[in-house]
């Protein structure tokens, strides 16, 4: 195991144990091939999945494997309209499963997310009967301060720029582009349900 893997084994760890406390599980997962086979093993044949807009899930290549699965899958970025869209959203609340990555984790176990529209935070507090989330081992930061600052700065910027109808002039200018586009902040300091919410940290460094 070279520095880095047991550096990031060792910080998984501590997040993991951080989350029990606060009635969220945790696993880890060296590899994203690794994290694949564990969320698939979580979800029974036959579930209702929907998730979140997420570059962590198509890297890991959950959404592909669960579309081509024995699943239900309720995909709102799949449909054509804005009403559709909208339709499957809110039909998403009632899922089995929802899949989401983090904006960012504490190592003191908070989990910080920022939306547009809201239908990622209103799943994750509300509605699915359980939330697996899956991030890469670089969204996990040191304090609280450190993790909502890289929502806000790192993560939230990076969601927009491919969306954005104007390109930024100035990294000021993505950054309150961001503010706009990403402007519903969400931090989770406790579930309320004990293990509805898993979180599978990944030892390789994956999505925004």
């Amino acid at each position: 195991m070279t520095p880095r893997q047991k550096y990031n084994a060792l910080l998984a760890q501590k997040v993991i144990k951080e989350l029990g406390n606060r009635n969220i599980q945790g696993f880890y997962c060296e590899t994203k091939k690794e994290a694949l086979e564990k969320v698939l093993q979580m979800i029974p044949k036959g579930s209702v999945v929907s998730w979140g807009g997420s570059e962590t899930l198509g890297e890991v290549g959950l959404t592909d494997a669960i579309k081509n699965g024995e699943y239900k899958v309720l995909d709102p970025r799949a449909e054509k309209s804005g009403v559709e869209m909208d339709r499957v959203a809110h039909h998403a609340l009632n899922a089995d499963y929802y899949l989401m990555s983090a904006n960012a984790i504490s190592a003191t176990g908070e989990l910080v997310n920022m939306d547009g529209i809201g239908n990622r935070v209103a799943s994750l507090s509300y509605g699915p009967k359980h939330i697996i989330m899956v991030a890469g081992i670089n969204k996990v930061e040191q304090s609280l301060d450190a993790a909502v600052a890289r929502a806000k700065t790192v993560a939230a910027p990076l969601c927009v720029l491919p969306h954005s109808k104007s390109e930024p002039v100035s990294f000021d200018d993505l950054i309150d582009k961001a503010r706009v586009a990403a402007s519903q902040l969400m931090i989770t300091t406790m579930s309320t349900f004990r293990d509805r919410i898993k979180v599978v940290i990944v030892g390789e460094s994956l999505g925004f």
